[in-house]
């Protein structure tokens, strides 16, 4: 009667833990959103320059040797490389979780049992020996092996290291997105630093015609034919222009110090040939289709993949409602005298326990993490979204530039030749006094502000289809 109400009991206790679980609250996940529009402009081609590797996309040597120091100094880059490694390592701790834990060992103590309990009753009346009791103070010495196991019915822990291989591979994803911005970025400020240098060479130039047009002024005055203030305003105009000179000066040492930074060594002078720059052509650029950002774009496989691991998350969470088996074992041998330990059967030791555990009353604490991984899981379809939303618009906005530019530098230099010609008409015109002084220095100012707005136009061409080429997600190969 007494095993049946025992056997009884345990099924109830089993019941009441396997049907606990049954009252998870119902929350709906959200699926994300894959589709994205068909193409970027009315063309429509498969090709994809994102496919091209950055050895192959930037073709001056200077630059190619940057970036590929920077890959291997760049101290940003290098921390994020351990930061792979750490994440690496998690998978093999979760891995170890579902898997038996094993330890040996041994020990040794004394134990003063009181004669009032129920061991010290029996060890009172109990013989060691033929007319020799158990003593007061009993020594104990023991060794053994132990073992103990999660069995993973709901495959919680499984999932918990799917969801550390799912960050692993985001972390990686986050290092390629890293050394996407970080070859734009070293591009772009290589690209930054021949403008400087040319349009620091034009100010050169303007001051020389200055100078020049300031002493043909000095000339007229001495003749009468023009006033002091000529000569002031031509003096403040040169004065303009040599202050223009070392801001644009400060500007390359700025850009060289960025670049260094980016290389990750300390300041010194980036070689490179700056003499061709306003002839240089942007590569032509092929967008492919905007499917194909959600293969080549690192920071949009991340997304997904911490989606991924939002997801199993969620799972993890819901196992906790569910009952957890444990289980324990040891076997070894043990005795009050060291020298006993080898008698076996009697020094044998051995233990095999199952517990079978779960939540059945106050689950607030599991119910509010399961509450916020569904939170989470919402919050990674929302930011997954946002990123392919924003990659589309990077590529749109950088191909538009493109476009732009390449018609804005057109006109820019037929205005330039236009200002240049004008220029020397100006200078002639005052010379047999058909002009005002006047005329010359706005029409040297006109020309020198067009020449500089060139160059920053052929700059600005250079840094869209340096950014167009990241927006695809080039750079990283």
């Amino acid at each position: 009667m007494r095993n049946r109400q025992r056997v009884a009991c345990v099924g109830i206790t089993v019941l009441t833990l396997l049907t606990s679980g049954c009252s998870v609250p119902h929350l709906v996940p959200k699926a994300e959103n894959k589709t994205v529009p068909t193409r970027f402009t009315n063309a429509s081609d498969s090709t994809n320059t994102a496919k091209t590797g950055w050895k192959a996309y930037f073709t001056d040597p200077n630059l190619a040797a940057l970036i590929d120091t920077a890959l291997y100094n760049n101290q940003e880059l290098n921390i994020t490389l351990q930061e792979i490694a750490v994440s690496n390592n998690e998978i093999m701790a979760r891995k170890g979780e579902y898997l038996p834990f094993v330890t040996v060992g041994g020990g040794s103590g004394v134990e003063k049992v009181s004669r009032f309990t129920s061991q010290g009753a029996a060890d009172a009346v109990t013989d060691i020996k033929p007319g020799r009791h158990t003593p007061d103070v009993l020594p104990n010495t023991y060794v053994g092996a132990f073992a103990s196991w999660e069995v993973d019915i709901w495959h919680k822990l499984r999932n918990a290291r799917k969801v550390a291989v799912f960050n692993y591979l985001a972390s990686i994803e986050g290092r390629n997105f890293q050394v996407t911005n970080l070859v734009a970025e070293i591009a772009n400020s290589y690209y930054e630093l021949m403008a400087y240098d040319n349009q620091l060479e034009i100010i050169k130039r303007n001051i020389d015609i200055l100078t020049n047009a300031l002493s043909i002024i000095k000339q007229e005055k001495e003749a009468a034919k023009v006033t002091e203030l000529a000569v002031r305003r031509f003096e403040a105009e040169v004065y303009k222009t040599q202050n223009l000179q070392y801001d644009v000066q400060q500007k390359i040492v700025e850009t060289e110090n960025r670049i260094n930074f980016l290389v990750g060594r300390f300041p010194q002078r980036i070689q490179r040939s700056s003499v061709n720059f306003n002839e240089l052509s942007p590569t032509k650029m092929y967008a492919g289709a905007p499917s194909q950002l959600l293969e080549n774009r690192p920071d949009i496989r991340q997304a997904e993949h911490q989606l991924e691991a939002a997801k199993l998350d969620v799972s993890v969470a819901r196992a906790n409602f569910y009952p957890s088996l444990h289980l324990s074992a040891s076997l070894g041998l043990m005795a009050f005298n060291p020298i006993y330990l080898v008698n076996t059967p009697e020094s044998l030791i051995a233990s095999l326990i199952g517990d079978l555990v779960g939540p059945v009353i106050n689950k607030n604490a599991i119910t509010a993490m399961y509450k916020n991984a569904n939170a989470k899981q919402i919050q990674a379809v929302y930011q997954y979204e946002k990123t392919v939303l924003n990659a589309y618009i990077e590529v749109a906005n950088q191909l538009s530039a493109i476009d732009n530019l390449e018609k804005s530098y057109s006109t820019k230099n037929n205005q330039v030749q236009a200002l240049t010609q004008s220029t020397n008409i100006s200078l002639r015109l005052f010379t047999s006094a058909r002009a005002d002084y006047m005329e010359v220095l706005l029409t040297q100012r006109d020309v020198l502000e067009s020449r500089m707005e060139l160059i920053e136009t052929r700059m600005r061409q250079m840094n869209a289809m340096v950014n167009a080429y990241r927006a695809l997600g080039g750079g990283w190969k």
